[in-house]
């Protein structure tokens, strides 16, 4: 890193007859363990931990929606980074250099708005080898993953232009090779296979928003995070039916009450027709709005109607081994 850059950055569980449900500090009742902090997820083959398990409304403890892949204790993949996901990062022990890729859902400020925090944090890793940010293309109301990160960092108008050689050849910081994924295609996409680590994406509805869900396999598992989708999503359940995703993330944002905001989220009935559909092994909501959490029981109760299998409730970097 060169003189200069280093200047500028130093100054810069409701149990049901047909759901068992978990929360994320409870002890295993499912056969799925269960740790709360980074050292025993680390300590695990292959896990995925939430670093922040919130949504927009600062109304509570919870960072936003952030999650880390860990595999044989590198935390290998980071998905999204909401609102607060820098101190769950620093708090579950991440080293920057250990990241294959970031994958972003979708560039709402819940699940992006952390990442300038944590690309500055990135210039002060040891880190050479590039690395691969990942994210929808955009539309006329939302930029696409490299105009986001142009925004960001770029060299010219970025609001944080120091950070420019993250977008060069530059041996001040790792090349970040930004890859806009397509949201008008209705079938899966490769993001990247190397290593072990397969990953795949997919559109989904949200509104007007460009937004993705991937799936992701390593080590003979696989985790589906489905980012923010509504009940328009039919290409999602079309594409991964029956596939038994040993482990479906999905949000935890509204009720069955009428006046909900249907075209951003799935409503729990949907939430657990789209469980069932996949044939989840294991349900993990997250992404946690008040409406919902304040009427936990009616939402898994509407859940139950569709999925009997277990469903676990996130909270800030539980874990959980695959």
């Amino acid at each position: 890193m060169t003189t200069a850059i280093k200047k500028l950055l130093g100054l810069g569980v409701l149990l049901t007859a047909s759901v068992a449900l978990v929360s994320c500090s409870a002890d295993t009742a499912t056969g799925t363990d269960i740790a709360v902090d980074g050292d025993s997820c680390r300590d695990n083959p292959l896990a995925l931990q939430v670093l922040g398990s919130g949504g927009p409304i600062a109304d509570d403890h919870r960072a936003g929606a952030s999650n880390i892949l860990w595999i044989d204790g590198k935390a290998r993949l980071l998905i999204d980074a909401g609102s607060g996901a820098f101190v769950r990062y620093g708090e579950a022990g991440i080293d920057f250099a250990d990241h294959d890729a970031i994958l972003l859902t979708h560039l709402h400020g819940d699940h992006a708005s952390g990442l300038p925090a944590l690309l500055n944090n990135g210039a002060f890793a040891k880190r050479t080898a590039d690395l691969m940010v990942a994210g929808p293309t955009g539309n006329d109301q939302f930029p696409s993953t490299s105009a986001y990160l142009d925004s960001l960092i770029g060299k010219e108008g970025g609001a944080l232009r120091y950070l420019h050689p993250y977008l060069e050849d530059n041996d001040a910081l790792p090349r970040l090779t930004v890859k806009d994924i397509a949201t008008d295609k209705s079938d899966l996409q490769i993001v990247s296979n190397e290593n072990g680590l397969k990953v795949e994406a997919i559109a989904v509805h949200h509104l007007d928003v460009p937004a993705l869900a991937y799936v992701i396999k390593a080590s003979g598992k696989t985790i589906i995070l489905s980012g923010d989708q509504s009940f328009l999503s039919e290409d999602f359940i079309v594409a991964l039916s029956n596939t038994k995703p040993d482990l479906l993330v999905m949000h935890n944002a509204i009720t069955m009450a009428d006046g909900q905001p249907r075209g951003l989220h799935r409503d729990p009935k949907s939430i657990g027709q789209t469980a069932a559909a996949l044939g989840a092994q294991t349900l993990l909501l997250t992404h946690h709005m008040q409406r919902a959490v304040k009427a936990q029981n009616d939402v898994n109760a509407a859940i139950a109607e569709s999925y009997s299998g277990p469903v676990l409730l996130a909270d800030d970097l539980s874990c959980y081994p695959l």
